[in-house]
């Protein structure tokens, strides 16, 4: 297992099926950091515990398990398991359309639980990894924009040939230990006159 215990949220309307759930998971050394009996409270918890993976029945009073999960995964990244006693294929569409990442039938052994738990939380590294790698990558454009922009001012500001700006703002950037992209921001801002050559 990894580092940082996942937290997990159980969610089901009777409380013999959220202590046997626990009771699986604390036994596999998971870490269950809120129950929900409904999927209201579902809701309210994963607002306040964020945790990793919400195992969740489909029926249940006040909110089911599907329109839960359709709440949550608007503000959240946890993966969600839906527990259902029954497989129907309108089922499968709705759960997908609310973003579940699994299903499982009812009654759950735990031979079929820790299996589905792991894929699931596997899936939600998987999907914080990608939205880290995306983030990146915009800053990274972000980054390129600056320095292009820096570029340009340095060009008409110096007369200057493309190459040689890029140059000049290597050297500065190397002189001056500072990455690339502060110094863009200092020439874009006008913080600094550097507008001399060496």
């Amino acid at each position: 297992m990894k580092m940082t215990q996942p937290k997990i949220m159980v969610v089901d309307d009777e409380p013999i099926i959220r202590m046997d759930l626990r009771e699986m998971l604390e036994n596999e050394g998971y870490l269950v950091v809120a129950e929900a009996k409904n999927g209201e409270e579902a809701v309210e918890q994963a607002h306040r515990h964020k945790p990793d993976l919400i195992i969740m029945d489909v029926k249940m009073p006040v909110l089911n398990g599907i329109k839960a999960s359709s709440i949550i995964r608007s503000f959240s990244d946890s993966s969600i398991l839906l527990l259902t006693a029954y497989s129907q294929k309108e089922l499968v569409q709705d759960a997908r359309k609310a973003g579940v990442t699994a299903y499982l039938v009812k009654p759950v052994s735990e031979d079929d639980l820790i299996p589905a738990v792991e894929i699931a939380l596997s899936q939600k590294e998987k999907v914080v990894s990608l939205k880290k790698d995306i983030n990146d990558l915009k800053q990274k454009i972000e980054d390129r924009k600056a320095v292009e922009k820096a570029k340009g001012k340095l060009m008409s500001a110096l007369s200057l040939e493309e190459d040689a700006a890029y140059k000049w703002m290597q050297q500065v950037s190397m002189q001056r230990r500072m990455p690339l992209v502060k110094l863009a921001e200092e020439i874009l801002s006008g913080e600094q006159a550097i507008f001399t050559q060496d």
